[in-house]
């Protein structure tokens, strides 16, 4: 489980507590619960959602609202070093050798490109192949980060209804002065619980789902790359800088010394 994730979460809902503890006393809590204003934020927000999407996109939500809650590290020593062993063996043996090893290969976005080496492809038509098929996967993401950051401008949005519907309570009953405060007290309350969600889950949630995104990106250039060089000939030394350079200056000694070591 991703620690940022789900510590943040954590960290939000103590802070917000500890606030209203400290503002109206343990006893305050009890004016912020409202059963209502759960149904109108939410319900209503993800009836919204169910609107904008297709059936099956809105109830795999869960499943993708779990990739922004697993770990993924980008494993790119790993991938590299992967990389530069076909090249190698390409190099000593030829391009057939490679079609032993791939059912090894876990990534079968990985074992599709080097299939394609094996079956001597044209390069381009290997390149056309592989980046389609990464801007397919780059749409499909999109789509769903997409309905995260639908559903943070639905739930503010939302609770402003729901703020409207307490006020036209409140104002229908507005003989009743001692009704007044705690009235409006209620009709707040909505406003509050669509700008929590959106801006302590949903937000976020995008936000996370972008990064996981760009690190699976990333993966699949090096692949990518490392594909072409491998059905080029380059020597493996130039294979392993050539991959290196798409990474972060802060991890390129890490994995540089953890692919020293697998060779």
């Amino acid at each position: 489980m991703d620690l940022a994730t789900i510590g943040g979460l954590g960290i939000g809902i103590f802070v917000l507590i500890l606030g209203i503890v400290i503002a109206g006393g343990v006893t305050g809590l009890f004016g912020f619960i409202s059963i209502a204003s759960v149904f109108i934020t939410l319900g209503g927000s993800f009836a919204a959602i169910m609107i904008s999407n297709t059936m099956a996109r809105t109830f795999g939500l869960m499943k993708v609202a779990m990739n922004a809650v697993r770990i993924h590290p980008l494993e790119a020593g790993r991938i590299i070093a992967m990389i530069v062993t076909f090249s190698e063996k390409a190099r000593r043996e030829g391009l057939l050798a490679l079609e032993d090893d791939l059912d090894e290969l876990e990534d079968e976005f990985l074992r599709k490109g080097i299939q394609l080496v094996v079956d001597g492809t044209d390069p381009e038509i290997i390149r056309n192949i592989m980046e389609t098929e990464l801007n397919n996967m780059q749409s499909r993401h999109q789509q769903s980060i997409k309905i995260f950051e639908d559903w943070g401008l639905f739930a503010p949005a939302f609770g402003m209804i729901g703020t409207l519907i307490g006020l036209i309570l409140m104002l229908s009953n507005i003989e009743d002065k001692s009704a007044i405060g705690p009235g409006m007290s209620t009709a707040l309350i909505t406003t509050l619980y669509g700008a929590v969600v959106a801006n302590l889950v949903f937000i976020p949630i995008a936000n996370k789902l972008s990064y996981v995104n760009d690190q699976e990106i990333l993966a699949r250039e090096i692949m990518i790359e490392g594909t072409l060089s491998i059905q080029s000939g380059d020597n493996p030394r130039i294979v392993k800088e050539k991959l290196i350079s798409f990474l972060p200056p802060d991890i390129r000694m890490q994995v540089e010394e953890e692919t020293g070591e697998r060779e």
